[in-house]
């Protein structure tokens, strides 16, 4: 038996999405910008980082989004709009670093057709979740504003 939260969700969708593209927007600017400056031209007029300096950019993928949820209870995207991610295991509402790496590493499932995939997933599941928050056992909440 599991001691899952009944904490009320919504879909925010138009939040979720904005929360998103902010994350992915840094990632690639970062992810381009580096390939250019320390990357080498290739035969099809682009370029490429090859070796142990192509795991800069998965690194700070994972310190965008995993990371910052670890130390912060959300990326960067989300704090923006005022939304977190917490667990709904009923124990602890802050993400375990497996919880936070499952949802993230659905992330390309989720965004996939322009992010149709999570939109009907968030829309047609009984806590508004992605299939990312499905998987980790995690839902989307919106942040309280302290006045």
């Amino acid at each position: 038996m599991t001691n899952q939260t009944n904490t009320k969700t919504e879909s925010n969708i138009g939040s979720r999405i904005l929360a998103g593209f902010i994350d992915y927007l840094i990632i690639y600017i970062f992810f381009f910008a580096y390939v250019y400056t320390y990357g080498e031209p290739d035969p099809d007029g682009g370029y490429s980082v090859n070796g142990l300096p192509a795991l800069i950019p998965i690194l700070f993928w994972g310190l965008m989004t995993i990371g910052l949820e670890q130390l912060f209870g959300a990326t960067i995207g989300n704090s923006i709009v005022g939304l977190k991610p917490i667990s709904i295991n009923g124990i602890s509402k802050n993400l375990s670093f497996g919880q936070s790496a499952l949802r993230h590493l659905f992330d390309p499932i989720d965004m996939f057709f322009f992010g149709l995939v999570g939109i009907l997933t968030i829309q047609n599941s009984e806590k508004n979740q992605r299939v990312g928050d499905i998987v980790a056992k995690t839902i989307v909440v919106k942040i309280k504003k302290e006045k």
